[in-house]
């Protein structure tokens, strides 16, 4: 009966309500977000929106009435986080980008993204960091208060709203020059970058976007703000207690940024071992979006079975280069460029590309939670923190490929996708 409410819940877009007794949960064993080996055995333990224990079977001692979920052959560890999303995209093969912001009506897109939503949770994805609304304005923070609010089903959202472009930097492109295209983000420049930052952070971005560099047929990638344009907004966002990520692409709008102080970059396609190492120095990660690469080259008609395309070739190699200088990397998707719901895809690529299943584990979850200054509140299985567990089949830390598998979501200590379903 538990299971049929559950599911008509769901159905209807209303959230599970986190059970106030204590829930044991009995896995084969548990990831727990930094040890490079799972923990076999471990069960934990947690009521409401914590968790109260974990450790060996042995060692934990279950609350007196407390509900057994077992979990056989499965792995239990942190909620994943995607630290880069569009949930008001849609899949570019669908609708190009240019369509979607200039001819698809916001409340249609807004439609669009509860489901989303609804589809990035369940696939396991417990918090996102969605990165620009692109053109839809501050959509993002209505989306974000309904999932809080308890009206539809999604993860912890962190947003940024309209993200920031510098003037004619940006799109649409390609209408009259005379016309006043709409834009899929806020165009500023030199002094008015602070008024910009701080109107998108009273509108309730939590991170400020900037695109640091732009992709022009004829001049190839070129930086679009200047240095000390980049450090003023990030100075004035920093001000406010609101952390800064750089889209970046070019080798210089990566060093311009990582000298301002953002806290992550994007992307990172022509990024060197030099321009990786200084980000190194400084703290700065990386979300590589190698899902989104690779989405585009299908769209452009590349099959797995053919060559490897150039722009993939040195997506690859970009990539490795950022492994060997030590750059912390954090699993950004963008998804939106591709399905919502597939957002392991990125993990799935993190490994293909040379990292061990269990890095790329901990970049979805403790690498991510620290990066986004949420490592005190979810990440890992510790007692204290919040009810953030998935549970999969089989085990990711020797198949990356697992995360295919979810059969349990708990989010705040809500049952989202029940294994006895």
């Amino acid at each position: 009966m538990q299971s049929l409410v559950l599911a008509t819940l769901l159905s209807l877009g209303a959230e599970p309500i986190p059970d106030s007794k204590a829930i044991l949960l009995k896995p084969a064993r548990v990831f727990d977000g930094i040890e490079v080996k799972p923990h076999e055995g471990w069960v934990v333990v947690v009521r409401g929106g914590k968790i109260e224990s974990a450790g060996p079977a042995a060692e934990v001692k279950a609350p007196d009435g407390a509900r057994v979920i077992e979990l056989p052959g499965m792995t239990l560890l942190p909620g994943l986080v995607d630290a880069h999303t569009h949930l008001l995209l849609h899949p570019y093969n669908e609708a190009t980008w240019d369509d979607q912001v200039l001819r698809e009506a916001l409340a249609l897109r807004v439609c669009r993204a509860t489901n989303h939503a609804k589809s990035t949770l369940l696939a396991g994805f417990t918090t996102i960091r969605d990165l620009g609304t692109e053109g839809a304005g501050y959509a993002d923070v209505g989306i974000k208060q309904a999932i809080e609010q308890k009206i539809i089903p999604g993860p912890r959202m962190f947003v940024t709203t309209r993200a920031i472009v510098a003037t004619g930097s940006y799109g649409p492109k390609g209408f009259a020059p005379e016309l006043r295209i709409p834009q899929g983000a806020e165009e500023a420049d030199g002094e008015s970058l602070q008024r910009v930052v701080r109107d998108q952070i009273g509108k309730g971005a939590d991170w400020i976007k900037v695109y640091a560099d732009a992709w022009n047929p004829e001049k190839g990638g070129t930086p679009t703000f200047t240095a000390d344009e980049l450090k003023l907004l990030v100075e004035t966002a920093k001000s406010a207690g609101c952390p800064v990520v750089a889209h970046a692409m070019t080798k210089e709008g990566m060093r311009r940024s990582a000298e301002a102080g953002v806290e992550t970059i994007e992307h990172g396609d022509n990024g060197d071992v030099e321009v990786f190492r200084l980000m190194a120095r400084k703290n700065v990660a990386l979300c590589p979006t190698l899902a989104a690469a690779e989405a585009m080259s299908r769209y452009r008609g590349w099959k797995k079975s053919d060559p490897e395309p150039p722009a993939l070739k040195a997506k690859r190699a970009s990539f490795k280069e950022a492994l060997e200088a030590g750059v912390t990397i954090v699993n950004g998707s963008d998804a939106g460029v591709f399905a919502h719901g597939d957002n392991a895809r990125e993990l799935e690529l993190l490994v293909e590309y040379g990292m061990k299943p269990a890095e790329a584990l901990r970049s979805a979850t403790s690498l991510a939670a620290k990066a986004m200054h949420l490592d005190q509140k979810l990440g890992t299985v510790r007692a204290g923190l919040m009810t953030d567990l998935i549970a999969v089949e089989g085990d990711p830390t020797a198949d990356i490929a697992a995360l295919r598998k979810v059969r349990l979501v708990m989010k705040d200590g809500a049952i989202y996708l029940d294994p006895s379903k």
